[in-house]
């Protein structure tokens, strides 16, 4: 089972892009404000002031004035040069002229249009350069140049501009948010003209998940079978349990079965940057939904606003946060029941919700939805199985056995690894040999064949792991021995694969048999090579991280005793001081170190015994690569509880780094 955190439900509005169509005005707009800058704010040069004594001594004597235009309403004399001399005045070239830049590059004020033609007909009578100069009028004025008239333009284009943009905004991509609807909720509603498909029968595993959510629709469907007898509609459940279990996935496949109306928003969607819009949102959520009564209202990773008040990081700061779970816990708390809208939230961090969230009369119920069992695994497999072109050698209870603790999306993951790694290897179907590739492709990395190491160096990997090997073999309570290998994977550059059993309770003599597993590989390395290496700290950090459970959260040990300092409600992770003095921590040290101690020494002692088969797997190891627990019987011989975990399967395939 799959947790799908897409919903793939179509639109209520049938896929239309209400939005697109608004797309050509920015055209328009682009298109004005090129008209208007060219109106307005020519890119050609300014003419630059002269006077008629330079114009006449100096453009009309060289020959460079080709006509002078006169604008009798400004008295104003435009002078226009010839193409070529503009580059013979320093004062046009300064002020942004070429030579092929057309006119008026000149201009002067005139006393009175007689005395400028008495001057221009002196001057083409004495001057040679002058006699070819055109003389012109430019009479007519456009409404334009009125400054009155620009300034009323430009103000009623700003205002339609602005308008245009304010409506754009409020209306937003869509139809939905902007600044003026910012406060609405962005909650997809699917309803039945949404065509949801997706069912119960969708749904493999989590029988007992399932059946207090099928409780819930059957509440939505006919309520009156419930009320009659005086009992009230839940008005929420929350949907609890670890990353890719289906929680999304069971809240689709209610949307299928009930019928009904169904919001779907996630709890990231609340939290803006603008104050109060948090719990603006949350109220037109509500009222959407009491409008749409009976629905059903899904928040997805709630704990993004549920998170406990005043364990905020800014120190007692104003959260917006809170201020939306404060909307929030208001809303789920009025005064109306039997209104027929059920709140349903997911989250895989109940432990930081809030108290007065997690209170009945607002989640009436908390339904936990854990890691599939081996039996539902193999359902799952079933489920994803479906559209593979399978070989007659695939079975759902084989892989279901080799995928313990894997969630229903590590499972879809793995159907479609087996699936590339047969297309990869141009197969026609995909053979069980695509799964197991695909399993360890997860759980270890991708094999890294081309990673030089040195003949040294891949001595010192096969004895560490066949010291993992060894160990873990000889032990009873240890996890069964599924594979070594020595082929690097991912950043490990070997690795054991076990298969753990499928346990409820663990008891002290299987963790300290696992951690003295786990300590194989530096022990073997130490009494073959007389010396350790850094490739056993991740075996260290399991041993010390299982050594301090044992010590201060299960209470394992006799000198501090039976105490636990572990607090699941999560109140000590936001406190600077330990729920314990410092010579109890100083015992505890001291009880965790001995604990590992006498599991590496005991590892010595189990491979100093075996020192010879230990030898033998370490030279077969470098010799294969790879190793099965078959060949491990043949070398050391059949376990005497192998009757008893037989079919055993648990947590997760381990892969030791080295």
């Amino acid at each position: 089972m799959a947790d799908n955190k897409n919903f793939n439900f179509p639109p209520v509005n049938g896929g239309k892009n209400r939005g697109s169509r608004n797309n050509s005005y920015w055209i328009y707009i682009l298109i004005a404000a090129t008209i208007i800058g060219i109106n307005f704010f020519p890119f050609a040069p300014k003419p630059v002031q002269t006077t008629w004594e330079t114009v006449k001594n100096t453009m009309l004597t060289r020959g460079d004035v080709e006509k002078l235009i006169l604008t009798r309403d400004e008295d104003k004399m435009n002078v226009y040069l010839r193409e070529g001399t503009i580059e013979n005045y320093p004062a046009l070239t300064a002020n942004g002229f070429k030579n092929n830049t057309g006119g008026p590059h000149y201009t002067y004020k005139v006393p009175s249009v007689d005395i400028s033609e008495a001057n221009i007909d002196e001057a083409q009578k004495t001057i040679e350069g002058a006699k070819d100069v055109t003389r012109d009028y430019d009479d007519s004025k456009s409404w334009l140049d009125n400054g009155l008239v620009q300034l009323l333009l430009m103000t009623a284009i700003f205002i339609g501009f602005w308008i245009f943009i304010m409506r754009r905004m409020n209306r937003g991509a869509g139809g939905a948010g902007g600044v003026f609807s910012v406060g609405k909720s962005k909650a997809k509603l699917f309803d039945r003209e949404s065509n949801v498909k997706t069912t119960f029968k969708d749904v493999a595993g989590l029988a007992e998940a399932k059946q207090e959510v099928e409780e819930i629709v059957s509440f939505l469907k006919s309520p009156d079978k419930y009320t009659k007898l005086g009992g009230k509609i839940p008005k929420g459940a929350l949907l609890v349990g670890p990353p890719g279990t289906g929680k999304t996935l069971m809240a689709k496949a209610m949307a299928g079965e009930a019928n009904v109306p169904f919001f779907s928003m996630s709890g990231s969607d609340f939290v803006e940057m603008f104050v109060g819009v948090g719990a603006s949102r949350v109220r037109d959520l509500f009222k959407q939904a009491k409008e749409k009564a009976p629905c059903i209202v899904f928040i997805d990773e709630i704990d993004a606003i549920g998170r406990a008040r005043g364990k905020s990081p800014n120190m007692g700061a104003n959260d917006e946060r809170e201020n939306t779970l404060n909307q929030l816990l208001t809303e789920m708390d009025g005064f109306e029941t039997n209104s027929g809208v059920i709140i349903i939230g997911a989250t895989n961090r109940a432990d930081i919700l809030d108290n007065a969230l997690l209170r009945a009369g607002r989640f009436d119920r908390q339904i936990y939805i854990d890691l599939p069992e081996l039996k539902d695994r193999e359902e799952i497999f079933k489920v994803h199985l479906r559209p593979l072109k399978l070989d007659t050698d695939v079975e759902p209870a084989f892989l279901a056995k080799q995928t313990p603790g894997f969630s229903g999306a590590d499972i879809a993951n793995v159907s479609n690894e087996a699936a590339l790694i047969a297309a990869r290897k141009d197969k026609e179907c995909v053979s069980r040999q695509d799964f197991l590739d695909a399993i360890d492709r997860i759980v270890g990395g991708l094999e890294n064949r081309s990673k030089v190491i040195k003949v040294n160096e891949k001595k010192a990997i096969a004895y560490h792991e066949a010291g993992h090997a060894t160990v873990s073999w000889l032990l009873e309570h240890a996890h069964p021995l599924l594979k070594v290998t020595i082929v690097p994977r991912g950043k490990a550059l070997g690795a054991a694969w076990y298969l753990p059993r499928e346990r409820q309770i663990t008891t002290r003599e299987q963790l300290l048999d696992e951690m003295c597993s786990v300590l194989g590989g530096r022990a073997a390395e130490e009494l073959v090579f007389g010396q350790v290496s850094t490739g056993d700290q991740n075996d260290l950090e399991k041993a010390t991280k299982q050594a301090y459970a044992m010590v201060s959260i299960f209470g394992m040990s006799e000198k501090v005793g039976m105490l636990s300092y572990y607090d699941s409600t999560g109140q000590s992770d936001f406190s600077f001081t330990k729920p314990y003095s410092e010579k109890t921590a100083e015992l505890i040290d001291a009880e965790v170190k001995a604990l590992v101690t006498d599991a590496y020494a005991r590892a010595k002692g189990i491979l100093g015994e075996h020192m010879e088969e230990h030898r033998q797997v370490a030279e077969l190891l470098i010799e294969r690569e790879v190793i099965f627990s078959d060949d491990l019987e043949n070398i050391l011989g059949k376990r005497p509880w192998a009757e008893e975990e037989e079919g055993a399967t648990g947590d997760a395939p381990q892969d030791e780094d080295l």
